[in-house]
């Protein structure tokens, strides 16, 4: 066996369980999960019905590098999205369509980090743990950079010392964020980049949150930055996916896209990795990039969420919108294990406690005293849940 895999830690969700395991909720409170953010509006049906319409092409193989058709309905998505030109991105060298951005988030350290070098992978804390499992098992050390309270929830790269940067082969950010629903500004990317030039590491951009925003300020992705700032896509790669997007979570299907000479390798990669998307997901993602209409009804379903339960808990606690996502990072009067805890035995409400998404770095856990809600169950639950929460904090008062 690899014995790197003795490195990984439980999954937050099985952590979850034990915490949970013994407590019994009140009966007459029907359970409402506000822990896993997976997507629960319906799927759009124009996608639904291009996968029906299409499954006779599932008796081909598919191709790693997918079809020329969904690599230009994506180019043309991020043209249309990111203000990108035919200059800085084309379909042919600089995107592979992948199943779902966890499979590739994992696949594509394996791929770039060398590992006779002594490699760090800087990874953001609290994080999305698929960045520290990709790390581990690709032989290099994790790296945590706090993103805390002290600072809006963003990181401080200024704070890193050169020796870490020196060493850095793959830094991981997540904008907008998972769980603290911040967007990197234009500014912080392009310092990033900017050091990713100077000390030549590899940015991994995970902006599978970009499309749920609640006004006309679209957040700005890594790749529109490296245009406009330097002309070029040298070390950034983004990865996006329609999981959140287009809530077609069990279709596993994103994409990868940037520097072209890491695409290469990375679809090198992937050909021996044997991961290529289906063909009847191949044409339903080609209809779902195509279409913004589902998506600016989605939009407007989370705004709805986010108005009516902070409107219900802002007078008991610090409750924020997030610049972007479905998530609200709640900062915790008590400690966010005995939060959760507690919430679920008294009133049947499930949240994640934010110390099961962070490790210690510098001394402290950026997660502890938060816990991340989804609001991705229907308004209704979510006006409950709030109302529920709510009562629960009341009483710790």
């Amino acid at each position: 066996m690899n014995p790197d895999l003795d490195k990984l830690q439980p999954y937050p969700f099985e952590k979850l369980a034990a915490l949970k395991s013994g407590c019994t909720p009140p009966g007459e409170l029907e359970h409402i999960a506000l822990s896993l953010g997976e997507p629960q509006h319906d799927a759009p049906e124009i996608v639904l019905a291009s996968i029906q319409d299409n499954l006779k092409l599932n008796n081909r193989y598919p191709l790693t590098k997918g079809t020329l058709e969904l690599r230009e309905a994506i180019c043309t998505w991020l043209q249309r999205r990111f203000k990108l030109t035919d200059k800085i991105i084309d379909a042919e060298h600089n995107i592979i369509p992948v199943n779902g951005t966890r499979e590739a988030l994992f696949a594509f350290a394996q791929c770039v980090i060398d590992q006779a070098d002594d490699a760090i992978v800087m990874i953001p804390n609290p994080f999305y743990q698929i960045y520290e499992g990709a790390a581990l098992l690709a032989g290099a050390t994790p790296w945590f950079y706090n993103t805390d309270k002290t600072n809006n929830y963003l990181p401080d790269f200024d704070t890193v010392h050169e020796s870490i940067w020196r060493r850095c082969q793959l830094l991981y950010i997540c904008t907008p964020g998972n769980p603290t629903g911040r967007v990197f500004s234009e500014e912080q990317l392009a310092d990033l980049i900017e050091k990713s030039l100077k000390y030549d590491f590899i940015i991994a951009s995970d902006e599978c949150y970009s499309e749920i925003y609640f006004d006309n300020d679209q957040p700005p992705g890594l790749l529109q930055v490296a245009a406009e700032r330097f002309n070029n896509l040298k070390n950034c790669i983004v990865f996006h996916s329609l999981s959140k997007r287009s809530n077609l979570a069990g279709m596993r299907s994103g994409f990868v896209a940037g520097d072209a000479d890491i695409i290469k390798s990375f679809l090198r990669y992937r050909t021996y990795h044997g991961c290529a998307m289906p063909l009847a997901h191949q044409a339903a993602s080609i209809t779902a990039w195509n279409d913004e209409d589902h998506v600016q009804s989605n939009r407007k379903m989370y705004k709805e969420k986010f108005d009516a339960v902070l409107d219900i808990l802002k007078p008991v606690c610090n409750a924020q919108k997030p610049d972007a996502g479905f998530y609200i990072w709640l900062n915790t009067p008590i400690s966010d294990t005995d939060f959760a805890q507690q919430l679920f035995s008294e009133q049947n409400v499930t949240v994640l406690p934010g110390s099961y998404l962070s490790r210690e770095a510098n001394n402290t856990n950026p997660g502890s005293n938060h816990v991340r809600m989804a609001l991705v169950a229907p308004l209704d639950e979510c006006i409950e849940a709030a109302n529920r929460i709510k009562q629960f904090i009341e009483s710790l008062n």
